[in-house]
């Protein structure tokens, strides 16, 4: 089945409160392709929340957790995520090789592992900050393709990077390594003072080869939410 504008977006429920991740999810069901779900509302919910989604949506989910500790640990942890039958989740490229292909090994197949590279709102001075290699603060794509090598030789099924690193991404690791993409704003919403270091529009990060966007304040804090995303569905798919 040919893939369809909707289902390059992720929708994140960043709500502290389950009763709004359900207004939303009963406004966008039909209109997103995956809602994500985040710390602030797992940590508040757990479990529930997931089963929650599923009950109301036909979209798939992810499960953004951003895990980072020891292998054995992450390992357990991304069992029991399996157990949830949710469809991705996000693993930090910073660790180490090993814990990446322990977090594989706990998706047993049935979650799929997402590299986190580089947080959208980190630059060249966040890079510094972080005590990495001149290389990588004179060039943050370059740490972004490392770690890229690094969730690929791990058999991640793919990564989480900016609209501007997925070409390069794409040339690299092949069509099949997933590049999801946050920090996305349509030209529509494009802010002055963003949070946001490294933003793409809809149509640009699908046009470089992003397989999702991640995109959230355009579509919620929108006066018809379900409009909105129907506008980006329309610029995504008069890029394709």
């Amino acid at each position: 089945m040919e893939k369809q504008g909707k289902d390059y977006i992720v929708f994140p429920l960043d709500f502290s409160s389950v009763q709004q991740a359900y207004d939303y999810v009963r406004l966008l069901e039909g209109n997103v392709g995956m809602f994500k779900i985040g710390l602030e509302l797992f940590i508040n919910q757990g479990p529930s929340v997931v089963e929650m989604v599923k009950k109301e949506s036909s979209a798939k989910i992810f499960l953004d957790l951003k895990l980072h500790d020891i292998s054995a640990t992450v390992f357990r942890a991304m069992q029991r995520v399996a157990d949830l039958g949710v469809d991705l989740v996000t693993v930090h490229c910073s660790s180490s090789q090993a814990m990446l292909e322990k977090a594989v090994q706990g998706g047993q197949g049935k979650t799929d592992v997402l590299g986190v590279t580089l947080l959208t709102d980190n630059d060249a001075t966040a890079v510094a900050a972080a005590g990495l290699k001149d290389e990588f603060v004179d060039d943050p794509n370059a740490l972004v393709m490392h770690r890229a090598q690094m969730a690929f030789d791990a058999g991640c099924t793919g990564i989480v990077c900016s609209g501007q690193e997925v070409k390069q991404v794409k040339q690299q690791f092949g069509k099949e390594f997933l590049a999801v993409t946050p920090g996305i704003r349509p030209a529509w919403a494009l802010l002055e003072n963003d949070d946001q270091k490294r933003v793409t529009t809809p149509g640009q990060a699908v046009s470089f080869g992003s397989d999702l966007i991640v995109i959230g304040r355009p579509i919620r804090d929108a006066d018809d939410p379900a409009r909105a995303a129907q506008k980006v569905i329309d610029e995504i798919e008069a890029a394709l």
